[in-house]
């Protein structure tokens, strides 16, 4: 079986963490810990996983970070690197973030930019630009993880900090539908998009060289009666954008349990499907080499 690397594993226990968006999302109100998560990919071949931040609140950022840490020298555990939350946008943030970088097991940043309380264009103000530049410094990667319709601000972000890595969370966010030509989303709705827009954005962070895709997410907003082709057109296109060389597979989970008769296998095995006519080699950098090589796992 394909060995795979999880590179968007996450893991929350709510008895010692707070996330507030959890209020809007009463299905994931609960512990999801390894033991949960080895549960719903056993059989799949995970063989590594890479923990993604879970926007706790704020003031218990650098808890998580710090049981990140220990989590990743566990033996027992799938979890061998993390990306941890910041907020490039503080005057605080290079303090906290020159605290963690030389520690092997945080590999990179996240801050999710498609929440009301980060407005359009946050992601370009100067201190966030700077920091952002300074991640590349320290060897750290950023996620790149906002609204699609804001792609153009990723685009931007990319070509300021050059010399810093970007990952493109969950496929840009595109909805499978919209991309498949099959609908579109109103206007006041926070995630709307065009296909010709997200896919024009999507070749445009496809061309900067400093960028690699996540391809994750799009199962969460499978609907009743889903297959792989509805979600091929939005996959494909990264895969083709991007190229072998620099994509990577996220499973999401527990988030990609959202959609409609979702699970962990579902989405493995549907991805599995709309790559099936790949060669072997690529199926391998997309599942497993490509996250071994841009993380430095071992």
């Amino acid at each position: 079986m394909q060995p795979i690397v999880d590179t968007h594993q996450h893991l929350w226990d709510i008895e010692k963490f707070h996330l507030p968006w959890l209020a809007d999302a009463p299905a994931l109100a609960r512990n999801f810990l390894t033991s949960d998560y080895l549960t719903a990919t056993a059989g799949l071949g995970v063989v590594k996983a890479v923990y993604m931040e879970v926007d706790v609140a704020p003031e218990q950022q650098t808890a998580e970070a710090d049981a990140l840490i220990e989590l990743c020298a566990e033996p027992e555990t799938p979890t061998v690197a993390a990306v941890i939350s910041g907020r490039p946008a503080s005057p605080a943030f290079e303090g906290y973030i020159r605290a963690y970088a030389s520690h092997p097991a945080i590999v990179g940043v996240r801050q999710v930019l498609h929440v009301p309380d980060a407005p359009p264009g946050l992601c370009l103000t100067s201190q966030y630009v700077e920091n952002i530049r300074l991640l590349g410094e320290l060897g750290l990667c950023f996620d790149l993880c906002m609204r699609p319709g804001e792609l153009g601000d990723a685009v931007k972000l990319a070509a300021l900090c050059p010399d810093t890595r970007f990952v493109v969370d969950h496929c840009g966010n595109g909805d499978p539908y919209v991309i498949a030509g099959n609908d579109s989303l109103p206007a006041d709705d926070p995630f709307a998009h065009s296909r010709e827009q997200w896919m024009a954005d999507m070749a445009a962070l496809a061309a900067l060289p400093n960028t690699i895709c996540k391809i994750s997410g799009i199962i969460a907003r499978a609907r009743a009666g889903w297959t792989a082709d509805d979600l091929a057109p939005a996959v494909n296109h990264c895969l083709d954008s991007f190229g072998f060389g620099r994509v990577v597979f996220g499973g999401d989970w527990p988030v990609c349990t959202l959609g409609a008769d979702t699970s962990y296998a579902a989405w493995v095995t549907a991805l599995r499907e709309i790559i099936a006519n790949r060669t072997r080699q690529e199926q391998s950098a997309l599942f497993h080499d490509n996250a071994v090589a841009f993380y430095g796992l071992v």
